[in-house]
């Protein structure tokens, strides 16, 4: 038996916004969205199997430190495309920037921040 990922829970800001965002870049969609745990909100996005959560609670707290230090801390989350150069180009059109290129062995990447400071990787597969 092998478990498969089904979705990931996070807090932003505004999940509608980044909802938007996602659906746009990574032609997702919204699957749920409703009244959540703490007076909060959230938007499930993503594909028929897999997503994401997108929760704020009714009162956010800013992060108080970088998340690659903190335990249990959310270090990036990870796209894979098949064009990773129009990728970048939308995403930069979306006004992110882009950085740390790299190619690697299977592939390329680069990352971006969105405005919660939550850190992308987007990855194309040689």
């Amino acid at each position: 038996m092998t478990a498969q990922l089904e979705h990931t829970n996070f807090t932003v800001s505004d999940p509608a916004a980044t909802a938007d965002w996602m659906c746009d870049l990574f032609g997702w969609h919204i699957r749920w969205q409703g009244a959540a745990i703490a007076g909060g909100h959230t938007i499930h996005v993503g594909t028929d199997t897999h997503y994401l959560a997108l929760y704020s609670p009714q009162a956010p707290e800013k992060p108080r430190q970088s998340n690659y230090t903190t335990i249990g801390g959310l270090n990036h989350l990870a796209v894979t495309t098949d064009d990773l150069d129009a990728l970048e180009t939308r995403i930069k059109a979306h006004g992110f920037t882009t950085g740390n290129h790299a190619d690697y062995e299977p592939g390329r990447r680069f990352y971006f921040h969105d405005a919660d400071g939550i850190e992308y990787e987007v990855v194309q597969y040689d």
